[in-house]
C-alpha cells in the first residue's frame, strides 16, 4: 500500500520494553493493507499508518491482543497517561504471589512435613504447594505470553521465564521457581517504573498547561475547559494564573513567565499586540488575551508531540543494543540446553543441578534490563532539555550532538537582534537624549517603518512614552522620513535634507559599517543624530566564549551581509572566522565545506531562511523557535528562546547523555556476561539471576539515567 488514508493510535499499557515492540511491530507489519507501525516503549503508544479498509482498526487492535498485550484507541487529541505501577494488575499479581510464599515459608518454618504430590523428580510438600501456588500466580503475567511464543518459536522473555519456573517445578525446586516467579513480576514493575518516570516527565511538559480558562462571552465572563478554547477567544488573566492557549496580548500590560517554554529565567514585559504562549505564568498584571490558535495545538503541545515522536528514532546506542541483544539471547539459550545436558550425558553427573544452571542461564537470557538501558537516558536527556527551552527532536540527535567540533552561527537574528535598534543619541542643540528620543518616538510612533518601530522601543524601554508631546500634523515622506508638529514646533525626522538648514554629513564616529545615523530637526535646525544598527545580542560574546571553553575547536560566522559589516560583528563577538555575501545555497556550501575539513558541524540560524544550510549541517539548530511551526519541523534542534547560550547547554548536555547511555550499555552487558559465566561454575542461582541480572540492572541504569534531569543550564 502507497498511500496509506488513515492512522490510529493505539495506547499498550504493558508494551514497556523494546522487545515487546518488536514483536508487535513485527506482527502488525506483515498483515494487508499496514503501511508503517512506530512504537513507544516510554509513551507506552502505538501508531500504526493503515488502510481502514483492509486493515481496520479492530483488526489492528485484535492482532495485538493475540500477542497478549491489551490496545486501547487513543483520540486525536488524547495523551496517553503513565500507567499506575504500584497499583495495576501486575502488582496485585506481584504481590499475591509474594504473599503465597511467604506463607510456603512459613509452613516450611513450623516444621510440617506432610507430602502433597509425588512428581517424578521430587516429593512435593505442602509448603511446595504454596510455593508452586506462588510460582503460577506470580507467573500469570507472561504465561500466556510464553505460550503464544512457543507457538511462534520465538525466544523472547516470556518464553524463557515460562520455561524456567515450570522447569524448576519439574525438578522440584519450588523455592526457586516460587522466588524467580515474584522477583521477576517485581522486576517487571521496576521496568515499568523505570519507563513510568521517563514517560513522567514527557507529561509534566503536558502538566504546565491549566485545565480551565476564563473566557469573556457576551461580555460575562465564564470559566471553560481549556481544550474547548478555539482561535479568536477572550482570554482574561489573573496574576498568577497558567496561560491555557497560544495568544495575542489586546489589553492590559503584565510580566509573563516563559521559563517553561523558552528557557528565560526573567519574566519578560508583555503589551498589547505581544505574544504569549501556553504553560507559560502571568506574574503581575491583569491582561486580556485573544487565541491565536486552540490548545491542542499550541507551541506547548506541539512540544510534547514531538518529544513523543522524537522518542521512536533510534540512536546508535540503541541499535547497537538491539543487535547485540538478537545474538545474545538465542546464544546464551543455546548454552542452557548444554549446560543441562553435556555434563549429565557426557560426564555422569547428576541431572538436577545441571538443569537448574540451565534454567539460570534461561533466566540471565532474558533481554528486557538489558535493552531498557538506553531509552530511559535518551528520554531523560531529551526531557531534561524540553523542560529548559531545549527542543531535540531525536536521541540522535542528542548523541550527535557530542561529536560536534564546529558550530557555524548566521549572523542577523542569530548573533545580532535581526533588526535595528537605537545605539546612542547625539543631542546638538542644548536638548537632553531623553528629550531627543521622547519627542523621536512621538512622532515615528505613527509610522511602521522599522527604523520608526526601533525608536519607538528604545524610548519604551526608558519609560518616555509619556504622552507630554502632542503632535500634529504629522506627514510621512517616503525615501526621507517625517515632519509633524510637536507641542506646536515644526520638526522632521530622518534624512538631513528635511532640514531648512541643512547640518552636512553626521561626523565619522557615528557612521560605520551596519549603522543607519538619521537626523532630528526642530525648528529647521538639526536638533539630534540618532544612531541605529542591528546590534550583537547581550549573550552573544559571552555565549561563543562558553563555546570555545567546552573545546568547539572552530566558530564561524555565516552571513549575507558585506564584508565590512559581517567583519564588525564578527570583531565584537569573538568568533574564530567570518565568511560574508553567502546566498542561502552559499551557506550550505559552507557548511559541506567545514564538514569535509573539520568533521561535525552544528548549524545555527532561524530555521527559514537557513533551511539549507541547517539540512546541510550534521545538526541544524534553530534559535528563537517558540510559535513557529516552521522552525519547529526543519530544524534537529530547537532553541525556543534566542538565548544563545542554550546551545552550550544541549552541548554539554549530550555529551553527558552519551556519557550515560555508554555507562548503562556497558554496566548492563558486563552484568550479563558475568552471571552468564558463573553459572557454569556453580556461583549464580535462579534468584540471584533475577535479581542482580533484572532487578538490579534495572534499578542501576534507570537511576544513572535520571540523573541528566538534574543538569542545570
Amino acid at each position: 500500500m502507497s498511500n496509506p488514508v488513515a492512522s490510529v493510535r493505539f495506547r499498550v499499557p504493558d508494551m514497556d520494553c523494546p522487545t515487546c515492540v518488536a514483536k508487535i511491530q513485527g506482527q502488525l507489519s506483515r498483515l494487508d493493507g499496514v503501511a508503517s507501525v512506530h512504537g513507544s516503549p516510554v509513551a507506552r503508544t502505538l501508531t500504526v499508518e493503515h488502510d481502514p479498509a483492509r486493515a481496520p482498526a479492530e483488526r489492528l487492535r485484535e492482532e495485538v491482543r493475540r500477542l497478549g498485550y491489551l490496545a486501547q484507541t487513543l483520540d486525536g487529541n488524547e495523551s496517553p497517561s503513565a500507567a499506575r505501577t504500584w497499583s495495576g494488575r501486575t502488582a496485585r499479581i506481584a504481590y499475591a504471589s509474594m504473599l503465597l510464599f511467604v506463607v510456603g515459608g512459613l509452613i516450611r518454618l513450623s516444621g510440617t512435613s506432610v507430602i502433597a504430590l509425588r512428581l517424578p523428580f521430587a516429593e512435593l510438600r505442602l509448603y511446595d504447594l504454596a510455593w508452586v501456588a506462588s510460582a503460577v500466580v506470580g507467573g500469570w503475567n507472561f504465561f500466556p505470553k510464553g505460550i503464544r511464543a512457543a507457538r511462534a518459536l520465538a525466544l523472547d522473555m516470556n518464553f524463557l521465564m515460562t520455561v524456567a519456573i515450570l522447569g524448576a517445578i519439574a525438578i522440584g525446586e519450588t523455592p526457586e521457581a516460587a522466588a524467580i516467579a515474584f522477583l521477576f513480576a517485581f522486576a517487571e514493575l521496576l521496568e515499568g517504573f523505570a519507563v513510568d518516570r521517563a514517560r513522567a516527565s514527557v507529561e509534566s511538559l503536558m502538566d504546565l498547561a491549566p485545565a480551565t480558562a476564563v473566557v469573556v462571552r457576551d461580555g460575562e465572563e465564564w470559566k471553560v475547559a481549556a481544550s474547548e478554547l478555539r482561535q479568536g477567544d477572550l482570554v482574561v488573566l489573573r496574576p498568577g494564573d497558567r496561560i491555557p492557549a497560544d495568544a495575542e496580548v489586546i489589553d492590559g500590560a503584565s510580566a509573563v513567565d516563559q521559563a517553561a517554554i523558552t528557557g528565560e529565567p526573567m519574566p519578560v514585559d508583555k503589551s498589547p499586540g505581544d505574544q504569549v504562549f501556553a504553560g507559560t505564568i502571568n506574574r503581575e498584571g491583569w491582561i486580556r488575551v485573544r487565541v491565536s490558535r486552540p490548545a491542542a495545538q499550541s507551541t506547548l503541545a506541539r512540544i510534547v508531540q514531538l518529544v513523543e515522536e522524537a522518542q521512536q528514532r533510534k540512536t546508535r546506542s540503541e541499535r547497537f543494543i538491539e543487535r547485540f541483544a538478537r545474538w545474545y539471547t538465542p546464544a546464551v539459550a543455546i548454552a542452557a540446553v548444554l549446560v543441562a545436558a553435556i555434563p549429565p550425558v557426557a560426564l555422569g553427573a547428576e541431572w538436577q543441578p545441571w538443569i537448574l544452571r540451565g534454567l539460570t542461564l534461561l533466566v540471565i537470557a532474558c533481554p528486557c534490563a538489558l535493552v531498557i538501558s538506553t531509552p530511559v537516558a535518551v528520554v531523560s536527556g531529551m526531557t531534561a532539555a524540553a523542560r529548559r527551552g531545549v527542543l531535540v527532536k531525536g536521541g540522535v540527535h542528542l548523541e550527535t550532538l557530542a561529536d560536534v567540533g564546529v558550530v557555524a552561527l548566521d549572523k542577523t537574528g542569530t548573533l545580532t537582534f535581526g533588526h535595528p535598534r537605537v545605539v546612542s543619541v547625539h543631542p546638538v542643540d542644548g536638548i537632553t537624549s531623553e528629550e531627543v528620543l521622547a519627542r523621536a518616538a512621538a512622532i515615528e510612533s505613527r509610522s511602521e517603518h522599522p527604523l520608526a518601530r526601533a525608536i519607538v522601543e528604545a524610548a519604551a524601554e526608558r519609560g518616555l512614552l509619556s504622552g507630554h508631546y502632542q503632535v500634529t500634523d504629522f506627514m510621512s515622506m517616503p525615501g526621507k522620513g517625517a515632519q509633524a508638529r510637536v507641542n506646536g514646533v515644526p520638526h522632521t525626522i530622518g534624512s538631513g535634507d528635511l532640514l531648512e538648514a541643512p547640518a552636512g554629513p553626521p561626523p565619522a564616529q557615528l557612521t560605520g559599517p551596519g549603522r543607519t545615523t538619521i537626523t532630528l530637526g526642530a525648528g529647521g535646525r538639526l536638533a539630534a543624530w540618532i544612531v541605529l544598527a542591528d546590534e550583537p545580542r547581550d549573550h552573544a560574546a559571552s555565549a561563543v566564549d562558553h563555546l570555545r571553553r567546552l573545546g568547539i575547536g572552530k566558530i564561524v560566522m555565516l552571513t549575507g551581509d558585506s564584508e565590512a559589516a559581517a567583519r564588525d560583528v564578527g570583531a565584537a563577538i569573538g568568533v574564530d572566522e567570518v565568511r560574508a555575501g553567502l546566498l542561502p545555497a552559499g551557506k550550505a556550501e559552507a557548511i559541506r565545506t567545514l564538514e569535509a575539513e573539520h568533521g561535525a558541524v552544528a548549524m545555527v540560524g532561524d530555521g527559514v531562511n537557513d533551511a539549507p544550510a541547517l539540512a546541510a549541517a550534521r545538526v541544524g539548530v534553530a534559535m528563537g523557535a517558540a510559535g513557529s511551526d516552521v522552525a519547529l519541523e526543519t530544524a534537529d534542534v530547537a532553541l525556543m528562546g534566542d538565548d544563545l547560550e542554550r546551545l552550550a547547554y544541549v552541548l554539554v548536555l549530550s555529551r553527558r547523555t552519551r556519557r550515560v547511555i555508554k555507562q548503562n550499555v556497558a554496566a548492563a552487558i558486563f552484568v550479563k556476561l558475568a552471571l552468564v559465566i558463573g553459572v557454569p561454575l556453580g556461583l549464580v542461582s535462579l534468584i540471584a539471576a533475577v535479581v542482580i541480572g533484572d532487578m538490579g540492572v534495572s534499578l542501576a541504569v534507570t537511576a544513572n539515567a535520571l540523573r541528566l534531569g538534574s543538569l542545570r543550564a
